[in-house]
């Protein structure tokens, strides 16, 4: 049997005090009760730990040996508990955020940049990831302690909705069909063009074949990109058109940007394995409250 945490604050108090009567009113605990744990913690370690004198107690060559040991674990416990109460009190600590790339890019800067402000000694670690199942079997493996990303499909853990993520088409600023009298394109009108496409394995990548397969074509690759937020300057650049999360567009973008017709879009999540803590929840909050999302 090992030594409880319990057990150990009983010898050091007994040391400290150098009596049992002492050491049980300190400890707010019967001496019978006292005496109980002590042997426990004798028989654990192989031998008598304290030598009882008729006026004292003091501690036998094992009982010098372990004591050491008994503060550092002590100590060690107390620090562990003043830690979590730090970081319960959002006044220290760390939170593992995992997301895919273009939710990193277009959603969290305004968000981090709120939590800095608010909670500026809570660090925020980063994990970011191409694709939504890979985000979602991370999460699940237990790489972070809140996922963001598409909502994800059979999760047994709690889910929080945050709204919609809209997807705009980009073209050159010079191009035929940059100016449609209400903003709006049909991809199909973009069948016969070669595409600013995304990398194989990445979710955008799955996402535009998706969406003009619906409208009646496969998308031609001109050229792939693993970087998302590449996308919109090379079709800028007159590369081909791209479809990019509105989000992620930068405002000096020298580039026509038309809402597709019909509209595409994918709703946004947050989500974790358990009932999240306090510091997952307050995160969470913020999150709701600074992305720049639909209803």
């Amino acid at each position: 049997m090992a030594a409880t945490l319990r057990q150990l604050e009983y010898l050091v108090t007994v040391v400290d005090t150098g009596s049992f009567t002492r050491a049980a009113e300190q400890l707010h605990v019967t001496q019978p009760a006292l005496s109980h744990q002590v042997r426990a913690l004798e028989s654990a370690l192989g031998g008598p730990l304290l030598e009882r004198l008729p006026r004292a107690v003091r501690p036998t060559p094992l009982g010098r040996a372990v004591l050491p040991h008994a503060r550092a674990v002590l100590a060690d416990a107390q620090r562990l508990h003043a830690a979590a109460r730090r970081t319960a009190g959002l006044e220290d600590g760390e939170l593992e955020v995992a997301t895919v790339h273009s939710v990193a890019l277009g959603i969290l800067p305004p968000v981090l940049r709120a939590w800095r402000r608010r909670y500026p000694a809570v660090r925020i670690r980063l994990r970011e990831y191409p694709h939504a199942d890979l985000l979602r079997a991370a999460m699940a493996a237990g790489g972070a302690d809140l996922a963001i990303g598409p909502v994800p499909t059979d999760w047994d853990g709690p889910v929080r909705e945050l709204g919609v993520e809209e997807f705009a088409l980009v073209l050159p600023s010079d191009d035929p069909l940059a100016n449609p009298p209400d903003g709006a394109l049909p991809l199909s009108a973009l069948a016969d063009r070669a595409w600013v496409h995304y990398a194989p394995g990445h979710g955008l990548a799955e996402l535009l074949d998706q969406s003009c397969a619906r409208a009646g074509f496969l998308p031609h690759p001109a050229v792939r990109t693993e970087q998302t937020a590449a996308a919109p300057m090379l079709a800028a650049a007159g590369l081909g058109p791209a479809l990019v999360p509105a989000t992620i567009l930068p405002p000096t973008l020298d580039a026509a940007v038309l809402h597709p017709h019909p509209p595409i879009h994918r709703p946004l999540a947050a989500y974790t394995r358990t009932r999240p803590d306090h510091l997952t929840t307050t995160f969470t909050e913020i999150l709701a409250t600074h992305t720049r999302l639909t209803g």
